[in-house]
């Protein structure tokens, strides 16, 4: 994050400095995604440490959801660079558009673009691999940025080919509508984990353990519940025991169990498991046979 952070800033004032040199609206809309960029940066990096604080008393579960909440951060920063780009491009060529030193400000942009595409690619694989929401989200936002430049790139050289001063709001009018769907995937995939929604992966990953675990086990199982907290799945399942099993010997099966998931979900797993009768338990919960009967 200290890498992303400085790079950042050192883009912002190789785009700037192309910007004043050039007058031209896609740069400064490039520039203007920059400033976002750090910022970004700042709150992912508050994040990040947060996200390894240990539970305490009053977050019993840790705080590693902050994740989605920078993830979504992000995402809205990403959102209302767009907007911005936009409003420049347009205010641009409505009031009269005049480029200069199109040569110097295309070399400023073209080394920024590079700079970024490597620091992008590398955040996001460092993610993925340590399975880090954070560090992925703001990959990503620096990928944005490369294309943005990307952008801005092949709207310069189209006037340096051409002459045609418009291709520059064009540009970045267009890369603006890249940056809004890449910032409301972020805004989306935060939402995701802050109303737990279930990964249709790791549900048919779960059900094959279970199926496999407890058909070995002579028991079934059922209410599998599971969420990403954001640097770990948390699991809860009920196991059906037959009648007359022993308390030691059911927990020994359920603790196997356990550390079979455990084991098998990336990054880590927590796994709580709880223990029923089959003789007696539609007596016991008449509510989860009514909605067994109900679906």
């Amino acid at each position: 994050m200290t890498l992303s952070l400085v790079i950042g800033l050192l883009m912002f004032v190789m785009k700037m400095s192309a910007y004043l040199l050039t007058g031209s609206a896609a740069i400064l809309s490039d520039a203007a995604e920059s400033v976002v960029h750090v910022a970004a940066v700042v709150f992912a990096s508050y994040s990040l440490n947060l996200s390894y604080k240990p539970a305490d008393d009053s977050h019993l579960y840790g705080h590693a959801k902050i994740s989605f909440f920078s993830a979504g951060f992000e995402g809205a920063m990403i959102m209302l660079a767009a907007f911005y780009i936009i409003y420049v491009s347009i205010h641009k060529w409505l009031t009269g558009l005049h480029l200069e030193n199109l040569g110097f400000g295309t070399a400023l942009t073209a080394a920024a673009t590079l700079i970024n595409g490597a620091l992008g690619g590398y955040l996001v694989w460092i993610g993925r691999r340590k399975k880090s929401l954070i560090l992925e989200a703001n990959g990503k936002h620096v990928l944005t940025d490369c294309w943005t430049s990307a952008a801005v790139l092949v709207g310069l050289g189209l006037i340096k080919v051409t002459g045609w001063l418009p291709f520059d709001p064009i540009c970045g009018i267009l890369m603006a509508i890249n940056i809004l769907l890449s910032g409301g995937g972020l805004i989306r995939s935060a939402f995701g984990g802050l109303m737990d929604k279930a990964d249709p992966a790791v549900q048919k990953e779960l059900s094959a353990i279970l199926e496999r675990e407890t058909v070995k086990s002579a028991i079934s199982y059922h209410n599998l519940r599971h969420r990403n907290h954001g640097d770990a799945h948390w699991v809860d399942v009920h196991l059906l025991f037959p009648e007359g099993t022993l308390l030691a010997d059911a927990h020994r099966t359920a603790t196997a169990i356990e550390t079979v998931i455990e084991q098998s979900l990336e990054p880590r797993a927590h796994v709580t498991t709880h223990l029923e009768c089959r003789s007696d338990h539609d007596q016991l919960h008449p509510y989860e046979r009514e909605v067994r009967v109900r679906s």
